[in-house]
């Protein structure tokens, strides 16, 4: 039952990455952490302090960092690059696109501060396009960790995959549900509750509320079924297959623009194998704004009031 998740603490999933990718730094020595002067906000001093000769400080170089990156796999190495989400795609989406995707060459793009729970930064910085931007370029893995647990087995897992790799985390605190240490599987999404009545299907940060929602639902005697698909590339069409066949409808969850996003890939998967309603949660074609994270979620449409709109919505139409 989904009253029986509950946080064993709230963590930021950024910190998820930094502990993970200095135990890669222990582990294994072909690990190299690139970053755009932004070490500390990418938790990057624990792994500087003991591995100096294999982190590179590109400065305000995104651009640059991407090709280093690149460059480095050639000798053998596996270049995590850091900075925020907005400057790891945006930013720099010619030379992924040429220098990495492209080639198919071994690089980590690992992307913290994406979404509206940046907060205070402001719509410049909160990038809403990144799952889009990065799913769409041609053998590209895209994975969206849900919890501070998962961000850092998640950058563990990617260091053992060959090929390129994009990671979004984000900034706050937020709770951590998951279990400690578990076997991150890239491309298997994750069960938290089996359900006859509405999938619903979240990503990242979405995913507690997600599960947050479920129980209000559960409560009005609604069986859910709520996923994470923390693979958005590739997905696990299996998985959602079942799901949507039992349940003949569907909610997803994302804190990205429903355009291009998570409920898109849910939707062609619907549509190519078995068309359901379905509802979207996530920005509505629209930039954020400065604010608290949560004050943004609940103005933006992305609470947990919103997800049970949306289900109960969803219900309504697929028993039309």
């Amino acid at each position: 039952m989904l009253k029986d998740i509950q946080p064993q603490n709230e963590k930021e999933t950024r910190q998820g990455f930094g502990e993970g990718i200095y135990e890669l730094g222990k582990n294994n020595p072909n690990v190299v952490a690139l970053t755009a002067d932004l070490a500390g906000s990418m938790k990057l001093h624990p792994f500087i302090k003991d591995f100096p000769d294999r982190f590179v400080q590109c400065g305000i170089g995104e651009a640059n960092m991407m090709g280093i990156a690149a460059g480095l796999t050639i000798g053998g190495k596996i270049p995590f690059t850091t900075t925020f989400a907005n400057f790891s795609t945006g930013r720099v989406y010619d030379q992924i696109r040429q220098s990495i995707a492209y080639s198919n060459k071994n690089v980590k793009i690992c992307a913290s501060h994406a979404g509206l729970t940046l907060g205070e930064d402001g719509a410049t910085h909160q990038i809403l396009e990144d799952i889009g931007m990065m799913k769409m370029l041609p053998g590209m893995t895209v994975i969206v960790p849900c919890d501070f647990n998962q961000t850092k087995a998640a950058t563990l897992a990617i260091a053992d995959y060959v090929g390129p790799v994009y990671l979004r985390f984000g900034r706050p605190k937020w709770p951590n549900f998951t279990e400690e240490n578990p076997t991150f599987q890239i491309g298997k999404a994750q069960v938290f509750s089996e359900g006859n009545d509405i999938s619903i299907f979240a990503c990242g940060h979405l995913v507690w509320i997600a599960i947050e929602a479920g129980k209000l639902l559960e409560e009005k005697g609604i069986s859910v079924e709520v996923i994470n698909i923390h693979t958005i590339k590739p997905l696990d069409v299996e998985a959602i297959l079942k799901s949507i066949k039992k349940t003949r409808c569907a909610v997803t969850a994302e804190e990205h623009n429903i355009i291009g996003g998570l409920g898109d890939s849910i939707a062609q998967v619907a549509a190519k194998n078995f068309p359901i309603p379905i509802e979207y949660i996530g920005t509505k074609d629209t930039f954020g704004e400065s604010g608290p994270p949560k004050e943004l979620l609940k103005k933006y449409g992305l609470d947990i009031p919103d997800i049970v709109t949306a289900a109960e919505k969803v219900l309504a139409r697929k028993n039309v």
